[in-house]
């Protein structure tokens, strides 16, 4: 078997609203290195790597004077985007996953299909809508925007919880090892997994 390339893109995306540069590695140690302006988010994102066994650099500004929706969604956009360039043909991976995570009293599951078809399903319902300064309905805006810019299948499900940081938190533990398990090549793969010899 030839020697597995490096799985890894960077990106870097300036609007009006958001001024983003991105490094993400599929096959990582959980270096992560982050530079936003939304602490929660950044939160999220290091249990998501570091979960995910991924190694991330985000560095954003964005307008929050106004809030922090366009640099969580264009935070998603980036990271869709370097993800899906650093699988390149998908060649040899297990393409899907399905993982549960506990977060104290929170259940969340993640299921994940690396199909090149982009639809995302979220079933979650949080006690309060803010955790600190953050808006809950963000995770939302952000887990979609990662979905159609990865071309990924991604359902995420809360089954249940009281704490609404715990259970985003176990939203993104749960993404972050199902994404990894996805992604992981499996040697009795040969190609691409699926019979229409392409994802």
């Amino acid at each position: 078997m030839t020697e597995q390339a490096v799985r890894e893109a960077s990106v870097a995306r300036k609007t009006n609203e958001t001024d983003i540069s991105l490094k993400f590695a599929v096959d990582g140690t959980g270096q992560v290195k982050l530079e936003t302006d939304v602490p929660f988010l950044n939160h999220m994102l290091d249990l998501f790597a570091k979960h995910g066994q991924f190694d991330l650099t985000v560095d954003a500004k964005g307008d929050i004077d106004i809030d922090d929706h366009h640099t969580v969604e264009d935070i998603g956009i980036c990271l869709g985007q370097t993800l899906r360039e650093a699988l390149g043909d998908k060649r040899g991976i297990k393409r899907y996953a399905s993982v549960f995570v506990p977060m104290d009293e929170a259940l969340a599951q993640v299921v994940i299909d690396v199909s090149n078809r982009p639809h995302f399903e979220y079933r979650a319902q949080y006690p309060s809508s803010q955790v600190g300064s953050f808006s809950t309905e963000l995770v939302q805006e952000f887990l979609w925007k990662l979905a159609l810019e990865a071309r990924i299948t991604l359902h995420v499900i809360v089954h249940y919880g009281q704490n609404t940081h715990h259970m985003i938190e176990a939203v993104f533990k749960a993404l972050g090892r199902a994404l990894d398990e996805a992604t992981n090549i499996d040697p009795r793969v040969q190609g691409v997994p699926s019979t229409k010899g392409m994802l």
